[in-house]
């Protein structure tokens, strides 16, 4: 990328993960993605908001790397993202996870949780023994709130909200610097939510994760995330400062949205 000036800009000065004007096309069919800029910097929260089909979910999965831009360009660290180059993919898994809105089949039940947790360390190429690898497992089943014994237990066995944090911990397990988080808390049982919520939030504060949130919720977004992006049919239509954005929005399709969308009381 480059700055105002036309000079190229460093790497240690790059966002974090960036959409450089990404369009996409499914086949034959209309473009979903139409020149979309995004970028998220280290430690940052950024929300992506719309309705159903205004193409949240296809730009989280260009951004993870499922899926390649039929335009414009994923820029990891400064570099663009290469689907065919596996050991520079090996790394942006490693740095990127995500977490998938249904915790019920985000889970193999036929793997002990344990098991689950630990795949990404043996699949990433992260060098640690079974012993150590158990120790990690532990030290992240804590980190989200559940008994280090949860790791010989089964999916079943938990309730929604302990399967979702099952599955923040295993995105965790290769110590990512970033998380693309699908609707994380929509198939949770309200009581339930705000934990997760809580959660998202401590992990955060505590560990500098940066994040990239889908959600039709505008208050979970508003707890979440600092800055806010609103899709419209493809379309980012308004970008800025989600306390900003939600209280004075400047596109009439965010106003709607406001009025519109239910949202979950965080108080």
């Amino acid at each position: 990328m480059t700055d105002a000036e036309g000079t190229t800009t460093s790497r240690e000065s790059a966002p974090l993960l960036a959409a450089d004007r990404v369009s996409f096309r499914y086949h034959h069919d209309a473009p979903v993605l139409h020149e979309i800029d995004l970028a998220v910097t280290a430690g940052e929260s950024v929300g992506l908001v719309g309705e159903s089909g205004a193409g949240k979910t296809t730009l989280l999965r260009v951004l993870l790397g499922l899926a390649t831009p039929t335009g414009g360009r994923v820029l990891f660290d400064g570099a663009p993202l290469d689907r065919r180059d596996r050991a520079a993919m090996r790394l942006f898994r490693r740095a990127v996870q995500p977490v998938y809105q249904d915790p019920f089949s985000s889970l193999d039940p036929r793997v002990r949780v344990g098991d689950s947790i630990a795949e990404p360390i043996r699949s990433l190429g992260l060098r640690l023994d079974r012993a150590a690898r158990a120790d990690r497992v532990g030290e992240l089943l804590r980190a989200v709130d559940l008994p280090a014994d949860a790791a010989s237990r089964y999916p079943d066995a938990f309730s929604g909200g302990q399967r979702q944090r099952v599955a923040i911990a295993r995105a965790l397990a290769p110590g990512p610097r970033l998380l693309l988080a699908d609707e994380p808390v929509s198939a949770l049982d309200t009581s339930v939510r705000m934990t997760v919520i809580e959660l998202f939030q401590r992990l955060a504060r505590e560990r500098g994760i940066a994040m990239v949130l889908v959600s039709h919720d505008l208050t979970i977004v508003s707890a979440l995330c600092a800055r806010v992006a609103v899709l419209q049919s493809g379309r980012v239509v308004e970008e800025g400062p989600t306390r900003r954005v939600l209280s004075q929005p400047r596109h009439p399709y965010t106003a709607q949205l406001l009025k519109a969308v239910p949202r979950l009381p965080v108080a």
